[in-house]
């Protein structure tokens, strides 16, 4: 597994992270907290990627409402593996309760991830979303007394634009942007993964098949699979239901079965053979489903050829 420096920092991160938002819940949606993997299956997950050389694994403190960290620091205490891990704060661990970025706030939150992790500190730590209710000073200010202290290694940001970047930028250096990035949704090339370039920031794309709808799972005029992300939570991919979508999909297919790879290979081959795109993070909910990604490592894309590839949609 190839890895890469992440940032300025003086971490190195696999290229494929493990994304365990869907380990006790839905992401950080308090109305899916107990659903999703169960500690079973989040332990067969972890031991799978932990095996095919996934040395990092991202996962936030309202996941699952805690669910997720807990899972993860059982599976460490259980094998004697230390993964690379990322987490995160911002959302409401629960309905009711409070949610942002004020320092007391966030250094209550470390603890207790802390605490659900079994470990004395993260390597990184993120802002989960931008917070308009508390001044960024005070934001940036207590992600750096969290690396003085040792709590953390190295901080960044998700969830942010392009001006929300720039501002963090001039109060501090944040070691990784991580935002949705795929070939449907590439709005970060306009202006965040610049600023990124331009000041040595990391770039993380979650999301990199966007909900399912680079595998293939959806198509023209059916009704979405059982169980699947546009029966549970459709609202951020509903804008793609639109035919100039399914067009560039079927070419996008044909282009998939012309290199004899499936089409959630080549979508990640897409993303990994960006220069910009320090890692990826991917959510399987099977052990099978970490395949694709890490097939696509061995897919060698050129620039000229992935963004012909990257053409073909809307």
């Amino acid at each position: 597994m190839e890895r890469r420096p992440l940032g300025h920092s003086d971490i190195e991160i696999s290229r494929i992270v493990l994304g365990c938002g869907n380990f006790g819940g839905i992401g950080s949606a308090p109305e899916f907290f107990g659903q999703g993997e169960s500690e079973e299956e989040a332990f067969a997950i972890m031991t799978a990627a932990w095996d095919l050389g996934i040395t990092a694994f991202d996962t936030a403190d309202a996941y699952g409402g805690g669910r997720s960290e807990t899972a993860i620091g059982k599976w460490m205490a259980a094998t004697g593996n230390r993964p690379t891990i990322v987490t995160k704060t911002y959302f409401p661990m629960d309905d009711g309760a409070d949610r942002g970025l004020s320092r007391e706030r966030m250094v209550r939150q470390i603890e207790s991830s802390l605490e659900r992790l079994g470990v004395d500190s993260v390597d990184v730590y993120l802002a989960h979303a931008f917070d308009a209710d508390t001044s960024l000073e005070e934001t940036v200010a207590t992600f750096e007394s969290l690396v003085e202290t040792g709590l953390i290694s190295a901080w960044g940001v998700s969830n942010f634009d392009a001006d929300q970047l720039r501002e963090t930028i001039v109060l501090g250096r944040p070691t990784v942007a991580q935002n949705s990035y795929s070939l449907l949704d590439r709005g970060d090339e306009q202006d965040v993964i610049p600023i990124c370039s331009e000041f040595g920031i990391a770039y993380e794309a979650f999301s990199p098949l966007a909900g399912g709808w680079l595998t293939g799972k959806y198509r023209r005029g059916e009704d979405p699979p059982a169980g699947s992300r546009m029966t549970m939570r459709p609202e951020p991919y509903e804008h793609l239901r639109d035919d100039r979508v399914f067009d560039a999909l079927e070419a996008f297919e044909v282009a998939a079965v012309d290199r004899d790879i499936d089409a959630a290979t080549l979508a990640l081959a897409c993303l990994l053979a960006q220069a910009h795109v320090t890692a990826i993070v991917v959510g399987p909910r099977r052990p099978e489903h970490l395949a694709p990604a890490f097939a696509a490592l061995d897919v060698r894309l050129e620039a000229d050829e992935a963004a012909e590839l990257a053409a073909l949609f809307p």
